[in-house]
């Protein structure tokens, strides 16, 4: 069998595991694979096909590592309007404890109140970012 086709069969093996697993990371090794079974059909050595296949599938799998790295996380589904009514909602902070949270009355019941770090607690009007746990994040109004 021509080297070209065991690389051409390697590629689709790990489009399949790709498929199979969801890890994007296999589909930039098949690339390689594919650039390799280009490189055979040139008819470059065993060798050269093989530093091809690593320098284009390890290369991607960098290229593709640093992008997620730089791209922000989403957003916590906690955090949002559409998943909780209480996001957005302006509560009234009257006294901070001396471990930074604050009990409140909200919506007939008593909350427990953390604000996002880096915050003084001072008293006055905040607004619910996030529900974690059973407790609010809040941030200064």
């Amino acid at each position: 069998m021509a080297d070209s086709t065991m690389w051409w069969l390697l590629a689709g093996a790990l489009v399949a595991l790709e498929l199979v697993s969801g890890t994007f990371y296999l589909l930039m090794l098949a690339l390689g694979a594919a650039a390799a079974a280009l490189a055979a059909h040139l008819g470059v050595s065993l060798v050269t096909q093989l530093v091809t296949a690593s320098v284009v599938g390890l290369g991607s799998v960098a290229m593709w590592y640093q992008i997620k790295k730089r791209r922000p996380g989403d957003p916590s589904a906690r955090s949002q309007r559409s998943v909780n009514l209480d996001v957005g909602e302006i509560i009234q902070i009257d006294e901070w404890l001396p471990d930074g949270t604050a009990q409140v009355k909200y919506r007939g019941a008593s909350w427990s109140v953390i604000q996002r770090p880096g915050n003084a607690p001072v008293p006055g009007s905040y607004r619910v970012v996030e529900l974690v746990g059973s407790r609010l994040l809040v941030e200064k109004v």
